[in-house]
């Protein structure tokens, strides 16, 4: 059981301030994994394909996620579902980009 169940958006984005890194994993259970992701207006998205299937919620910013061959515009309520093993990327970002990720499993326990 992880030692916190309840989060702040406050809290969350504080932390992965703290990390200096893009993402920033706060919860972890087998069964699934959710963290903070950031990217700055231009920037380049560096994510490989996961071994789980995702669920992007946009907490706020503006830009375009590439799933597969389809590109499809993100902003602050978007909900997009990216399967295991799929080619995806933030590009376009036109406001600064927050992004909730949902793993399922957690992430990474699916590599072989």
């Amino acid at each position: 059981m992880p030692e916190k169940q309840a989060f702040t958006l406050a809290d969350i984005f504080a932390a992965r301030e703290q990390t200096g890194k893009l993402y920033h994993e706060f919860l972890r259970v087998p069964s699934m994994s959710v963290g903070l992701y950031q990217l700055e207006v231009g920037a380049s998205d560096p994510q490989p394909p996961h071994t789980e299937d995702e669920l992007y919620y946009i907490v706020q910013g503006r830009g375009q996620l590439q799933v597969a061959q389809e590109h499809i515009a993100v902003e602050p309520g978007s909900l997009v579902f990216v399967p295991a093993n799929m080619e995806h990327r933030f590009h376009s970002i036109t406001e600064a980009l927050s992004v909730l990720v949902f793993f399922a499993p957690a992430e990474y326990s699916q590599r072989r």
